[in-house]
């Protein structure tokens, strides 16, 4: 009699996934009805500078509509994260646990990164400077997380995808993000030339020292 040995049959959980998904669209949709010109108008960020003109106002970085698609950001950028790192082979797509730390990790660093921000306007005297330059850059970073929200969705469901792919959309959003910081330079050139010196220590001190740790930090820890 031949003896049958039962394997247990591994299934990953992918429910968690299409929550998210659903959930990052509920919040997108929620910020729609709290103004839907005002998202009309954010929607058109790339084409149009009429929003960075109408929505300029310091208080507006702390609006429901700001909040709700900085928090779809947060949530699309974590998860683009979590697949480059599945593609190239690092960790697995639909491990939940991962998706909690890296989420945490982003939304601690934007935060932490946010605070010091304050502290160091506050001691070179650029408070207002510093909150108009953020607002440019929240909303440019929030649109581009938009972006990458249908290709977070490609990326998860079909498998044909290669490193190749992902490199490609990684500079892109480097590349973006890096046009982001031109266009407001360029916007309030006259007050950065004004106060070059401390804008240079601003910049080298939370713009480029933060993203080199963790650079030093990743690659340090692959080795």
């Amino acid at each position: 009699m031949m003896e049958q040995i039962l394997q247990p049959r591994i299934t990953e959980n992918k429910d968690w996934v299409t929550l998210l998904f659903v959930l990052t669209f509920a919040v997108i949709a929620f910020a729609k009805s709290v103004n839907e010109n005002r998202f009309r108008d954010f929607m058109n960020l790339l084409f149009s500078d009429k929003y960075a003109k109408v929505y300029r106002e310091n208080s507006n970085q702390k609006s429901t509509f700001t909040i709700a698609l900085f928090l779809a950001q947060l949530l699309s950028f974590s998860f683009f994260i979590q697949l480059a790192l599945s593609i190239f082979g690092l960790a697995s797509k639909t491990d939940w646990l991962l998706f909690i730390q890296i989420s945490t990790f982003t939304t601690f660093f934007v935060l932490a990164k946010y605070l010091l921000e304050k502290i160091v306007a506050t001691a070179f005297n650029i408070e207002d400077f510093v909150e108009h330059f953020n607002l440019q850059k929240v909303n440019y970073r929030t649109y581009i997380g938009l972006f990458l929200l249908p290709i977070n969705i490609l990326l998860f469901y079909y498998n044909q995808f290669s490193t190749k792919f992902v490199l490609i959309t990684t500079v892109i959003v480097l590349a973006l993000n890096t046009l982001t910081y031109i266009m407001a330079i360029k916007k309030y050139h006259t007050i950065i030339f004004s106060k070059l010196f401390y804008f240079i220590l601003y910049l080298c001190t939370l713009e480029i020292t933060p993203y080199f740790f963790i650079y030093y930090w990743f690659t340090k820890g692959s080795d």
